[in-house]
C-alpha cells in the first residue's frame, strides 16, 4: 500500500495548471448514458473515481476510451439498466446513473452507493425526485429499483427541502427526456451543476436557469452526440492555494475560474495572504504568518465543505484562534484526530471545531480517511517540522491527480513510497 513521505518546512514556489473538475466530470459522464451516440469530454482528470465511473459505464455496455485527459463514451448500444454493485458500492457519485438509466430504459436498478468513510449518504431526495417524475421506486436487497409509468417519465414541479447537488443533477438528467416541463425549486447552484446543464444543452436538451435556485427543463425526444470541455476544479485550486499559504510560499494557478471560488479567495485574504486575480490566473503570496478566522461551510456560493479540512489545517498554524462550523455534513471531522497527531490544538464539539494556532506542527505518522481529509494532512505535513508519513493515500488518489508530483514541482519535499501494513 502506498504512503507519502513528507519533509516539511519548505515554502512552495511556482506555477500549477488547474485540472478538470472531478465533481463535474462524474455526472457528465453519467449523462452520456442518455445519448445514443458518442460523447467527447475534454479536460477529465486521471483519478480513481473517474476510472470507477468508466468501469460502471462499461458494465452497462457503453464503449469508449480515455486518453490524454479526453474521455470518449459511445452509449449507442447499452446492455441493460442495472449498474454493477461491486463498483457502485465504492463511490457515492455512482448514484448519478439512476436518472439517465430510468429516462432511457424506463427502469433502473442501482445499488445504494458507497464512498468516503464519514457521514450519512441519504438518497431520499434522489428517490423523491424520480417519484415526482412519475416513477415507482422501491428498495430491494440494497438496490434502488425505479420503474417509469407507461408512456415514460413526465414533467413535474418539485421543491427540495435542502439544496442537493446530487439530487439536482439526477432529476435534471432524468427530466431531459420526460414529457412536458420540469421545474426544480431550491436547486443546487454549484458550477458543477451549471457545467452538467451546459453539457446537456450542447447535446440537445432544453434547460434554463442553471446557476440559480430555479431550474426549468423542457423534455425532448432524444439527445445527440456532442463534444464538451470540462470546467476547472475549484476544490483542487483551493487546496493548492492553501498549500502555498500554509508554507509561506508564493504560487500561481493557471487555467482557473476565479468566479467559481470568490469566497475562498476572500477567506485567504482575510487570513493575511496576498491574492491577485488576472483573467484565468490566480496568484497567492503568504510572506507572513496567517491570522485566524472563523469559517462556516455553506451551499454554493458559500464556503465549500470540500475545503473545510484544508482550512482547518491552515488555522492550526495561524496566529490566534478560529472556529470551523460544518453545516453540510455535521460529522465530517475524521481529520481532527490525525491533525492532532501532528500537534494541532483542536477541540471538537458537535459540528464546531475550535482551532487554536500553534507555533509549529511536528512530523508524525497519520492515516487518511477520505479525499479531502487526506489533502489536509498533506498540507499540515508540508508545514510541520521534520518528517511525516501519510498512510492510505489511495483516498487522495480518488480526488487529486498525482498530487505528490505536482507539489514536488513547486518545491515540496514529498514522495510516494510503497509500505507494508493496512
Amino acid at each position: 500500500m502506498d504512503a507519502f513521505r513528507v519533509r516539511g518546512g519548505v515554502p512552495l514556489q511556482g506555477t500549477i495548471e488547474v485540472g478538470g473538475a472531478k465533481n463535474a466530470a462524474l455526472p457528465i459522464l453519467a449523462a452520456a448514458l442518455l445519448i445514443p451516440g458518442r460523447t467527447f469530454l475534454r479536460r477529465v482528470p486521471h483519478l480513481r473515481d473517474v476510472e470507477t465511473m468508466r468501469r460502471v459505464l462499461e458494465g452497462l455496455g457503453a464503449r469508449g476510451g480515455y486518453t490524454d485527459h479526453c474521455f470518449e463514451v459511445d452509449a449507442t448500444d447499452l446492455a441493460g439498466h442495472e449498474a454493477p454493485w461491486d463498483l457502485v458500492r465504492t463511490m457515492r457519485a455512482s448514484i448519478y446513473v439512476l436518472g439517465p438509466l430510468l429516462a432511457r430504459f424506463g427502469r433502473a436498478r442501482v445499488a445504494l452507493p458507497g464512498g468516503c468513510a464519514w457521514g450519512p449518504r441519504p438518497v431520499d431526495l434522489h428517490i423523491k425526485g424520480m417519484e415526482a417524475l412519475g416513477a415507482q421506486v422501491s428498495l430491494e436487497h440494497g438496490d434502488i429499483l425505479a420503474v417509469a409509468p407507461p408512456g415514460g417519465l413526465r414533467g413535474a414541479h418539485l421543491a427540495f427541502d435542502v439544496s442537493s447537488v446530487g439530487a439536482t443533477g439526477n432529476v435534471m438528467m432524468a427530466a431531459c427526456l420526460a414529457k412536458g416541463e420540469t421545474v426544480i425549486e431550491n436547486a443546487a447552484r454549484e458550477p458543477d451543476i451549471v457545467a452538467l446543464a451546459d453539457f446537456l444543452n450542447a447535446a440537445g436538451a432544453r434547460i434554463e436557469g442553471q446557476g440559480t435556485t430555479t431550474v426549468r427543463i423542457r423534455g425532448v425526444a432524444s439527445l445527440h452526440s456532442t463534444e464538451f470541455e470540462n470546467i476547472p476544479d475549484r476544490i483542487e485550486l483551493g487546496t493548492y492555494l492553501a498549500a502555498a499559504a500554509i508554507t509561506g510560499g508564493e504560487v500561481t494557478l493557471e487555467k482557473a475560474r476565479p468566479d467559481h471560488c470568490g469566497i475562498v479567495l476572500d477567506r485567504l485574504r482575510d487570513m493575511g495572504a496576498q491574492v491577485l486575480v488576472e483573467a484565468d490566473c490566480i496568484h497567492l503570496r503568504a510572506s507572513e504568518r496567517l491570522r485566524a478566522i472563523d469559517v462556516t461551510t455553506q451551499v454554493y456560493p458559500g464556503f465549500p465543505t470540500d475545503l473545510q479540512a484544508q482550512f482547518m489545517a491552515l488555522l492550526s498554524v495561524a496566529e490566534g484562534s478560529g472556529l470551523v462550523t460544518e453545516t453540510i455534513y455535521p460529522d465530517r471531522f475524521t481529520h481532527v484526530p490525525e491533525l492532532r497527531r501532528l500537534g494541532a490544538d483542536i477541540q471538537l464539539k458537535n459540528n464546531v471545531a475550535a482551532v487554536r494556532g500553534v507555533a509549529a506542527l511536528s512530523g508524525a505518522h497519520v492515516t487518511s480517511t477520505d479525499i479531502r481529509a487526506s489533502s489536509a494532512l498533506v498540507l499540515a505535513a508540508l508545514a510541520a517540522k521534520g518528517e511525516s508519513w501519510i498512510h492510505r493515500v489511495y483516498h487522495i488518489d480518488r480526488g487529486y491527480e498525482r498530487i505528490e508530483v505536482r507539489l514536488a514541482g513547486i518545491g515540496a519535499d514529498i514522495v510516494r513510497e510503497s509500505v507494508s501494513g493496512p
